[in-house]
């Protein structure tokens, strides 16, 4: 049998392909998996996972440069990776990181 003979899987099975898709693909670019999702190229997730740490990164210096500096490289590293990994920044605007960030800061200090 070939593929274009193999029946198609019902619209909300097909939705909830994409949106697993979806959920793997921003859990890897978040640092939460290691997993390549079916579909995607390591090195293509890396990129991503690299611009997105790099778009937190600059935005959060912006607005907390004395942090930066305290810190040093290797605890902003640090730092940034656990915020974009770990809080619920869900936003696609990188104006309400900062928000995020704080948010994220005072969770983790209580």
């Amino acid at each position: 049998m070939n593929a274009a003979a193999l029946p198609l899987p019902p619209p909300q099975a097909q939705q909830n392909q994409t949106e697993a898709s979806t959920a793997a693909f921003y859990d890897y670019v978040r640092g939460r998996t290691d997993d390549v999702p079916p579909g995607y190229t390591e090195a293509g997730l890396r990129v991503y996972r690299y611009l997105v740490y790099l778009g937190a990164s600059q935005m959060i210096e912006a607005h907390h440069p004395a942090l930066r500096e305290q810190l040093g490289e290797g605890d902003w590293r640090t730092l940034i990776e656990a915020f974009v990994r770990d809080s619920r920044w869900q936003s696609n605007f990188y104006e309400d990181l900062n928000d995020a960030f704080n948010d994220f800061l005072a969770r983790a200090s209580q």
